[in-house]
């Protein structure tokens, strides 16, 4: 699963950061730190955080095919 985050658009609610701490954390009130490849065990919770996001800054896309971790 690898993650994108418009920096530009984020707005620093930290939804993401309660729902996945441990792919999204806030650095001070405003910046996002994030890992862009989240691992299996996390999906779940990345899944929500992106749609929990109040300015949709979160795109997710799915790894699909032979290649799959």
């Amino acid at each position: 699963m690898k993650i994108v985050v418009d920096l530009n658009r984020c707005q620093g609610y930290a939804q993401c950061a309660f729902l996945a701490p441990q792919v999204f954390e806030m650095h001070g009130e405003e910046a996002l730190l994030y890992t862009p490849l989240a691992p299996e065990h996390e999906r779940e919770r990345v899944r929500r955080a992106a749609a929990a996001c109040p300015v949709q800054a979160i795109l997710v896309e799915e790894e699909t095919g032979p290649d799959v971790r």
